[in-house]
């Protein structure tokens, strides 16, 4: 008879103590995730971790996979970690709720936008949609009436929890509605064609257009805010995401790669990278703005490239999206012939 699973965030402490390491990589370990360099036993490989654990949950050689090992580890907390853990521990149960488990890591980890309620379930365990938002997990915050900056205790705080925010959402409205709404704003947006994704197909580009009024009082600032990742995800369908996002009489921009393209994925298509360097000086010759730089920019999980003030924050162009698609366009097809040359 197999041993229950049990829970322990990562620390030094565990370095050399036989473990599974869902979502995050850590050495010593069976690997169960989607990390870039894991070693995720092939025959349950899948796009998120969560459904990573899911296939280990239903696989008949679980037994094998697991090596009879009982502890369960991870070394970050967001909802794609939350939820590969708590499927671990749960077993039977979270194959029942597969449904609801793997659109909330999709939203999570991805800013993918599967069902509603996997997008808000996400938001109350690991905050806004961004993969990278930092505020911490609102869940865990009203759990202890206060900033739960500790990771091991967020996970023992919302682990207890994760059934009832899956199967009984909108329970937790008042930790999701603000960040819905934001999102929503952007939804609607596409929706009356006032923000649009026009594809350039041949150099798998989507020059997504954002509207005014997803930067209204009610949506996104585009100063401070990533971007309205999960409806720009529901709708662009290029290798590279050009955003124009009207501000101040000019134009911000943020060049993105698909939101999932960090992680090593089975389904979705693996996204190659490309070196802009050639292009940001292109860009920075032709802008006149003095309101900011085009900028080499790695800092989020997905992002290229962003036109931004010396504080790091969007600024506003003077280039039309139209000059800047055509640049981008070049700097591809000129990356693309050199690779395709290394290659040959």
């Amino acid at each position: 008879m197999e041993r229950p699973m049990r829970f322990k965030y990562y620390s030094d402490a565990l370095a050399n103590t036989p473990k599974l390491s869902v979502d995050g990589t850590v050495d010593n370990a069976i690997h169960l995730s989607h990390c870039n360099g894991n070693l995720t036993p092939p025959s349950v490989k899948a796009d998120t971790s969560t459904e990573i654990a899911l296939n280990v949950m239903a696989a008949p050689d679980r037994a094998e996979l697991t090596q009879g090992i009982d502890l369960v580890t991870n070394n970050h907390f967001d909802t794609d970690g939350v939820l590969s853990v708590w499927t671990m521990l749960n077993g039977a149960r979270a194959l029942e709720l597969r449904d609801k488990l793997i659109p909330a890591a999709e939203a999570g980890d991805f800013s993918e936008f599967s069902t509603e309620d996997g997008v808000r379930a996400s938001i109350v365990i690991q905050g806004s949609d961004s993969p990278i938002d930092k505020s911490g997990s609102p869940l865990a915050q009203q759990l202890a009436g206060e900033d739960v900056n500790d990771k091991a205790r967020a996970y023992e705080l919302v682990l207890p929890h994760v059934e009832r925010v899956l199967s009984h959402t909108n329970e937790f409205e008042e930790l999701w509605r603000d960040s819905w709404n934001r999102i929503a704003v952007a939804l609607d947006s596409f929706a009356k064609g006032t923000s649009r994704v026009d594809e350039d197909l041949e150099a798998k580009v989507s020059v997504v257009t954002l509207a005014p009024e997803v930067f209204g009082p009610a949506g996104f600032n585009a100063t401070q805010h990533s971007a309205p990742f999960t409806a720009i995800s529901r709708h662009a369908r290029g290798e590279l995401f050009l955003i124009a996002i009207p501000l101040d009489d000019g134009w911000a921009y943020r060049i993105d790669y698909p939101y999932y393209s960090w992680a090593e994925t089975v389904v979705r298509s693996r996204i190659d990278r490309h070196d802009f360097s050639s292009l940001i000086t292109q860009l920075n010759e032709s802008d006149a703005s003095d309101a900011g730089r085009w900028r080499l920019d790695t800092s989020e999980l997905a992002s290229a490239v962003k036109f931004s003030n010396p504080e790091e924050k969007l600024a506003a162009s003077k280039l039309s999206p139209n000059t800047v698609t055509d640049k981008i366009r070049a700097a591809l097809r000129q990356t693309r012939a050199a690779a395709k040359a290394r290659h040959a």
